[in-house]
């Protein structure tokens, strides 16, 4: 292996394991908590700073579901959707760009043993952009190792970047909506019957769509590769 090639794995690694170690070893979740805490009161300058915690978090592998419930809280369905979206969006490219090029050879190292990824990069060869929104639309592979492993793929990054942003929002437009239904319970607000009932009625929607959705992909990507 080239010198370049060893220092290029060696920094890749070193930071991989730093981020992995990072949400076992620290209270990762504690800090987010309280970010959102902070975020609250920075009036226009929240967005902006949600949306660098956010990216920076999926890089880490941290999970982004407290980021995007906290975002329907904070903002309410339509900022938060569109936050959580360029967030969660630029934390993917990011990640694709790392698994490309800085950290290749120990993503690859990572993936290795798992025969759905070998699948899915055959799977990416013959079909390219469409397997990525699959996988994305799709619970069964993990959100974070994910955005890693397709810099490993032939697909291009425009195709990853348009893909991975449609087949995030349906889960985006699921927990912004659930967080702010938290929102709108704390707010003090007197409300009507009739108002929750159409909450209730929207988070049914939402939920019901969502589902369906997921299921279509799984059953997509089980014919084209077999899971």
């Amino acid at each position: 292996m080239p010198f370049g090639s060893k220092w290029k794995w060696a920094v890749g690694a070193a930071l991989a394991i730093l981020a992995i170690g990072s949400t076992s070893f620290l209270p990762v979740q504690s800090w987010l908590q309280k970010s959102l805490d902070g975020i609250n009161g920075l009036g226009s300058l929240g967005p902006v700073l949600f949306v660098l915690i956010y990216a920076g978090a999926t890089l880490l592998f941290v999970p982004g579901s407290i980021l995007t419930l906290g975002a329907g809280a904070l903002f309410g369905v339509v900022k938060g959707c569109l936050c959580v979206s360029l967030a969660s969006t630029l934390g993917a490219t990011g990640a694709f760009l790392a698994g490309r090029h800085l950290a290749r050879d120990w993503v690859a190292r990572k993936v290795s043993t798992r025969a759905t990824f070998a699948a899915m990069d055959k799977a990416v060869a013959e079909e390219g952009w469409k397997i990525v929104v699959l996988t994305r639309l799709s619970p069964v592979f993990p959100f974070t190792l994910l955005n890693y492993a397709y810099g490993l793929t032939c697909v291009s990054l425009k195709d990853y970047v348009l893909a991975s942003w449609i087949g995030m929002m349906p889960g985006t437009v699921m927990y912004v909506y659930l967080g702010s239904l938290a929102r709108a319970g704390a707010s003090g607000q007197h409300r009507s019957t009739a108002e929750w009932a159409l909450y209730g009625l929207g988070l049914l929607a939402t939920l019901g769509v969502t589902l369906l959705i997921a299921r279509m992909a799984r059953r997509a990507l089980k014919q084209r590769i077999g899971i």
